[in-house]
């Protein structure tokens, strides 16, 4: 089989430049390439995209860690995140720690940190945008 990549593509209806600044602060983000509708080399069919999104982000791709996770302002309409979570593994529990509380910032945490039988370190949260991310230290087996 060959290499195939599974990456998450987010849609967050308008507030694409708020999140990345907010992933950047809270998680490390690193953003890899980031285009506005007003930089499309096409324009959107008439009538697909606000009139106001001219600075919305079209796309934009983002790393965290060695994953790159890609997103958009969408074209207008309202997202919603449910069904599923995103999980950071990290080395050390300063990292684990950090990473929770910012992400826990105007969010809400689902299950505090604290040890599992799978983990030392773990902890679940879904943060300001309605993304839910699952936060763990990673151990030998991993």
């Amino acid at each position: 089989m060959s290499q195939t990549l599974v990456e998450p593509y987010l849609f967050f209806g308008g507030r694409c430049e708020e999140a990345l600044e907010f992933y950047k602060q809270a998680i490390g983000a690193e953003v890899e390439m980031l285009l506005r509708f007003k930089e499309s080399p096409e324009q959107p069919p008439e009538g697909s995209v606000p009139p106001d999104f001219d600075d919305k982000i079209m796309h934009t791709s983002f790393r965290v860690g060695t994953a790159r996770i890609m997103a958009s302002d969408g074209c207008g309409e309202a997202t919603g995140f449910a069904g599923f979570s995103l999980s950071l593994a990290f080395r050390t529990t300063d990292e684990v720690d950090r990473a929770f509380a910012g992400l826990s910032e105007g969010g809400e945490i689902t299950m505090p940190l604290g040890a599992t039988f799978w983990s030392p370190r773990f902890g679940m949260v879904t943060d300001k945008f309605g993304v839910g991310w699952m936060v763990t230290i990673l151990t030998e087996e991993q």
